[in-house]
């Protein structure tokens, strides 16, 4: 058997085990809250027959913003037990959701030429997600994709006590030198080789950083794999983005202790 093959029957073992003996009865809503006069809109999903406080996901959204695909991204990771939480970088709460490319690097480049506004937007969905009592405060990791990778380095700095920091196809830019010193957790960065617009020479500014700091990391590349492999295009991003999610979910549950 291939390990193309191999890789869809790991996931479901994975999803059905952790639904345990009874079958997940998933449950979303939208969070509503602030950060300063920006109203914010977050999607959370979770599994209502798991009962205490447990594990929790914040997922930081791709260029796109709040769309139906980071609505189903965030439903992952619920699937395994933990409650999952796609922030609202963007402003969803007030209506802002691009439409196109351009609108979406126009959005980008807010938080890029702000990176204390990225950060303190990502703060304030990580103290929104802390309220709610279904969560363990002790054990909260982050997910970012592409835009989110880069918001998870950024908000790592900042020393927030994350179990885990993973970036799935991250878009990193020109990060202050130093970010890491301050880092939590362990990082997992999974990345695609032939990524055009954030090459392995970018990743490995973020990987030295990590190693200078004696920050735990793990760095999975994915050849004939481009950016965006979390929507595949090809067999070989079809194989990554399995293989991304496999191995986040492995991730999860050692350092969760779940």
């Amino acid at each position: 058997m291939t390990m193309l093959r191999m890789l869809p029957a790991f996931l479901a073992a994975i999803f059905a085990l952790a639904a345990g003996p009874s079958r997940a009865e998933m449950k979303s809503e939208w969070v509503e809250y602030s950060h300063g006069n920006t109203k914010l809109k977050a999607y959370m999903v979770y599994d209502d027959k798991v009962t205490g406080r447990r594990p929790a996901v914040l997922m930081i959204h791709a260029r796109e913003g709040m769309t139906p695909k980071t609505l189903q991204l965030a439903e992952t990771w619920a699937k395994l037990g933990y409650v999952s939480f796609a922030a609202d970088i963007f402003g969803y709460g007030e209506g802002v959701l691009p439409k196109n490319v351009p609108e979406m690097q126009a959005q980008i480049a807010i938080y890029t030429n702000d990176r204390a506004l990225m950060r303190a937007r990502t703060q304030a969905a990580f103290d929104t997600l802390l309220k709610s009592p279904m969560v363990d405060a002790s054990r909260v990791a982050l997910i970012g994709y592409c835009f989110g990778g880069g918001v998870g380095i950024e908000f790592g700095s900042t020393g927030v006590p994350l179990v885990a920091n993973v970036s799935i196809h991250g878009s990193f830019r020109d990060h202050a030198a130093g970010w890491a010193k301050n880092a939590k957790g362990m990082y997992l960065i999974l990345h695609g080789a032939e990524d055009e617009g954030f090459p392995l020479s970018t990743v490995d500014k973020v990987v030295q950083e990590l190693r200078g700091a004696k920050v735990p990391f793990q760095l999975e590349v994915y050849s004939g794999t481009g950016h965006g492999f979390s929507t595949p295009k090809n067999k070989a991003e079809e194989r990554a983005n399995a293989q991304s999610i496999a191995s986040t979910a492995r991730t999860l549950k050692e350092l969760f202790g779940n």
